[in-house]
């Protein structure tokens, strides 16, 4: 699977011959251009739609690596109120002895 489908290669030079609006509307259409520069990729022209799905599997890639990290290192323990209050000098009366904010 790639990321980038339906994709053109231009150059800077031929991005610039070509003018944003040209760059925009080829983008709008679902094209998705990588502009080179000395035979490299320096920049790539996509349409929002298309940035949108990408940052949302990015995310949910994201979500998925935290998920299969977490499974793989749960060993079951819990740990409970009191001790996490314990750990930090406290226990439930003495933090709901303190005063409220406002």
């Amino acid at each position: 699977m790639t990321i980038l489908r339906d994709v053109h290669e231009l150059t800077v030079g031929e991005a610039a011959q070509r003018g944003v609006a040209k760059l925009v509307s080829e983008a709008e259409q679902g094209s998705e251009l990588i502009v080179t520069r000395r035979h490299r990729p320096v920049a790539v022209v996509v349409g929002i739609d298309r940035l949108a799905a990408l940052e949302e599997a990015a995310a949910d890639l994201h979500d998925l690596a935290l998920v299969l990290a977490r499974t793989a290192t749960d060993t079951g323990r819990r740990t409970s109120i009191d001790e996490v209050l314990r750990a930090f000098g406290h226990t439930r009366e003495s933090v709901a002895a303190l005063p409220e904010d406002e």
